[in-house]
């Protein structure tokens, strides 16, 4: 453990873990065997943290869950360790997200992101930074969820989230840049707008993604934002979610 960790009572902490300083455990917490999670997080009471797969693959391997700083983690959360299918991070996600690696297989979650209770992320997820789940969504397997992506209350999402964006519905679409999201963390008029060119471009545009693409490169500012939301596009493997065209909120805010 990290220096000012506090643990609530009756909370449980087994094997080997890794806590980062300033981790706030509150009550009835239960963290398994195998797990890190980072520095400054909060883990509400009755969370279970890093308990074995629900995967029939899983034989019993020593696999890891590893949590990034600055997340928040509701009552009643479950996140579970990986199996040995899961793969080490695209270079889209670690260019963001500084959580340690060591060897082995794990299931890697970015830093501050906000984990809600009755949220369901399926296996070998990939949750970027600032990332919000909201009650009820449910993530399917394999998924790529990009950083300061917002999605909504029981949201089915089924393929990938490019960063900064907005998902909702069952089966989820995009709508639009999370705006709300953006500005709260500071994001200035002079990073937003290239944004939303971009996602003019991919998504209410007649061009396909590799059109879409060369047209981004081409005649936007290379900015950090675009950058990594091009190496987001050109490292996803299950595809983007569609756009919902007549919901999409690009100028709104």
């Amino acid at each position: 453990m990290g220096e000012g960790v506090t643990v609530g009572p009756y909370s449980i902490i087994q094997g080997r873990c890794r806590i980062g300083h300033d981790t706030h455990i509150g009550s009835h917490v239960v963290i398994k065997d195998f797990t890190t999670i980072g520095n400054k997080c909060e883990i509400f009471q009755f969370a279970v943290i890093g308990e074995i797969p629900q995967d029939l693959k899983f034989q019993g391997e020593e696999t890891q869950l590893m949590i990034g700083d600055g997340n928040i983690i509701r009552e009643f959360a479950t996140m579970h360790r990986g199996t040995p299918a899961a793969a080490a991070p695209p270079a889209s996600a670690t260019a963001t997200c500084s959580w340690p690696i060591p060897r082995g297989p794990r299931l890697p979650g970015g830093q501050r992101c906000h984990h809600v209770q009755r949220r369901h992320p399926g296996g070998h997820i990939i949750l970027e930074d600032y990332v919000i789940l909201g009650g009820l969504s449910a993530i399917h397997q394999f998924c790529h969820v990009g950083c300061h992506a917002f999605v909504g209350g029981c949201s089915a999402v089924h393929r990938d989230v490019p960063p900064y964006a907005m998902a909702v519905g069952n089966r989820a679409k995009l709508v639009g840049l999370n705006l709300v999201g953006l500005k709260r963390h500071g994001f200035i008029d002079s990073a937003l707008q290239p944004l939303k060119r971009a996602f003019e471009l991919l998504f209410l545009s007649e061009l396909n993604q590799k059109e879409a693409i060369t047209r981004i490169k081409n005649e936007l500012p290379p900015t950090p934002e675009v950058g990594h939301l091009l190496a987001f596009l050109e490292t996803s493997e299950r595809g983007l979610l569609p756009a919902d065209v007549r919901e999409h909120r690009l100028n709104r805010g």
